[in-house]
């Protein structure tokens, strides 16, 4: 499995240290934003884990048509760049149109196709033709195997680095479930792999108009996904997750995450030690 360059000297794979990947659902405003980009980092370095921060400039899959979907291309953009110079970290975010992709890419490190639009031919070959770094995430309606093509895309297109993500499957109506063997089973198609934890415990559209979820169980599918073996966990994380604008109901409040980050580097060291490094070996299991 090959290691990839996420930009700003972070590497992830290969068998390197577990990558932090977190921030904000949707950027709520420039101030707020940056205060939390600053604020992950530093938990993100106490821990000793790598940094990515991950917000998104429009929620273009909201359940309700008036809910809050972020400042938009421009005005959004603006702010990640900020923060990717600012921090000197690289920044990760969501694109949902091929429209996108050369804009959004001259300002952050990762493009990220969302779960919903993993098939979209067009949207993974314009990412990968800018050359930066692709986190794919596995839609909720596709088995660990499927992604093989979604990266047949994005390879085709010219695309070199490329990570995918985990985010639990649909499992009857407005519910996920995720089964931790689709952790190796994607890691075997030989890009680094990702957990979302708080994706995973969200609720689709449960509360009516928006989606509900259980924060309080995304540290227990995190501890889990790192004894599996991934190579980077994904956090959504609110100084208030009351008062989030979106996807409050399943994030990691920011006062929680620095005993949350201490609790994985020592499960991820453990389960390294145990199996020569690569706790994601299937054979050495």
């Amino acid at each position: 499995m090959q290691s990839v360059n996420l930009g700003k000297g972070v590497v992830i794979g290969g068998g390197g240290p577990l990558v932090l990947v977190a921030g904000p659902c949707v950027i709520e405003s420039a101030g707020h934003c940056r205060d939390l980009a600053v604020r992950l980092r530093d938990a993100a370095a106490e821990a000793g884990f790598p940094f990515v921060f991950k917000a998104s400039y429009d929620k273009a899959n909201r359940s309700g048509a008036g809910n809050f979907r972020g400042p938009g291309l421009a005005e959004g953009l603006a702010v990640l760049a900020e923060i990717r110079d600012g921090l000197d970290c690289p920044v990760l975010t969501d694109i949902h149109s091929a429209a996108e992709a050369e804009r959004a890419a001259e300002a952050v490190d990762v493009l990220q196709i969302p779960a919903f639009l993993c098939r979209q031919t067009d949207l993974l070959a314009a990412a990968a033709r800018t050359g930066k770094a692709v986190n794919i995430k596995k839609g909720q309606f596709c088995a660990p195997w499927d992604m093989a093509g979604a990266i047949g895309k994005a390879v085709e297109a010219g695309g070199g680095r490329i990570c995918l993500t985990e985010r639990g499957t649909t499992f009857g109506y407005n519910n996920l479930v995720v089964d931790m063997r689709s952790l190796p089973w994607m890691r075997e198609l030989g890009w680094p792999v990702i957990f979302d934890a708080t994706h995973s415990v969200q609720r689709p559209a449960a509360l009516g108009g928006r989606s509900g979820g259980d924060g309080r169980l995304a540290p227990v599918l995190a501890r889990a996904a790192v004894a599996a073996g991934v190579d980077g966990v994904f956090l959504e994380v609110h100084d208030q997750p009351e008062n989030a604008l979106c996807d409050g109901p399943n994030m990691i409040r920011l006062s929680d995450l620095p005993g949350l980050l201490r609790v994985l580097a020592s499960i991820d060291q453990a389960a390294r030690a145990e199996v020569g490094g690569d706790c994601m070996r299937i054979s050495a299991v």
